[in-house]
């Protein structure tokens, strides 16, 4: 909408009291034709900044603010009992401010990070924005007067294996915004045409190993279907230390994939259980290539927030031995603690 030259306004959610649909940060972006892209909540308010944009940016920014208190007599209905109150900011396109937002997100889908600062606008002060260095002008601004934001790019998932079990794995990432990218040995599997939602199709195999740049935020995802395969990459990415690092498979095989990867990087069996997630996925059930996408998404999702995952015991108690034929269960995400980084 943006590189069209269609957008009109664009919403930001900046400071919330109580609960809120969406977080801060959440924006929504409206054309000359009335259309919107995003969302600031659950669909309740956006009509009615439809209606008001236009005129909430004739003289520039502005701020608007919003009640979801549950309130049966008043005759504005955003009294949704949602139990908070959201200030929005709300911006005409077309400025130097928005074009260095839009200019910084873009970015970020490139793998940038910034740091931006947001001056809201009052009767006292003029609506500014410009990206800052860390700890630089943040500390001499008050919180109720400017929005912080940090702009991250967003989540990269590498996925080892362009088998059919894979296609519902991108679709799914992909509708959450992450970055997809598909690696396979098989030139045969390994196709764009395959998986549509993916941002990249490679061929590659364990030769080219270091092509694959895995970084400490990215999430991976072993699933080759190959016993050699699946242990060569885990022993070769383990020590990357990705956010979040499963192997998709039956306990018995994924128990002799760590076994035979601890020996082969000369760590111990713990060492090697604590950075991988296995089998891949919450418990939630189900059965199929679409429930195991999403219970493998759904792990990824809670691993990037920061939730304890405590459906299943860890792979292994703390100084356990491990005996031959031991029941290979999980570890949770985020695998590394911080004296291990």
């Amino acid at each position: 909408m943006w590189r069209s030259g269609s957008a009109r306004a664009l919403i930001t959610l900046v400071r919330v009291q109580g609960s809120s649909y969406r977080k801060v940060g959440a924006r929504l972006m409206i054309d000359q034709h009335g259309n919107y892209v995003g969302s600031i909540s659950g669909g309740c308010l956006e009509a009615d900044l439809l209606r008001k944009a236009h005129w909430l940016i004739k003289d520039g920014a502005s701020m608007v603010r919003y009640s979801t208190e549950f309130d049966d007599t008043d005759a504005i209905p955003f009294g949704l009992g949602c139990g908070g109150t959201l200030d929005l900011l709300v911006e005409p396109a077309g400025t130097r401010e928005f074009d260095l937002l839009m200019t910084t997100l873009e970015r970020s889908l490139r793998g940038d990070s910034a740091e931006m600062i947001t001056i809201l606008p009052s009767d006292s002060r003029h609506f500014q924005r410009f990206l800052v260095e860390p700890f630089g002008l943040r500390s001499t601004l008050e919180d109720d007067t400017c929005f912080l934001e940090q702009v991250e790019p967003p989540p990269r998932v590498l996925i080892l294996g362009a088998g059919d079990d894979a296609q519902p794995l991108v679709k799914l990432a992909a509708l959450l915004g992450w970055r997809v990218v598909v690696f396979d040995g098989r030139t045969q599997w390994a196709k764009a045409s395959r998986f549509p939602d993916a941002e990249r199709v490679l061929h590659l195999d364990l030769r080219d190993a270091a092509d694959l740049d895995v970084g400490e935020r990215d999430l991976v995802i072993l699933m080759s279907h190959s016993y050699s395969q699946d242990r060569d990459w885990l022993r070769y990415i383990l020590p990357r230390r990705p956010l979040y690092l499963a192997l998709l498979g039956a306990r018995q095989r994924s128990f002799k994939i760590v076994t035979e990867a601890s020996e082969i990087l000369g760590w111990s069996l713990h060492e090697v259980a604590k950075g991988v997630a296995t089998p891949a996925g919450l418990d939630l059930g189900g059965d199929g290539p679409v429930a195991i996408a999403l219970a493998i998404v759904s792990e990824m999702q809670a691993c990037l927030n920061g939730r304890a995952l405590r459906s299943r015991p860890p792979l292994l108690k703390s100084s356990e031995p491990v005996e031959e034929g031991a029941d290979v269960s999980r570890v949770f995400c985020p695998a590394w603690s911080s004296s291990d980084v």
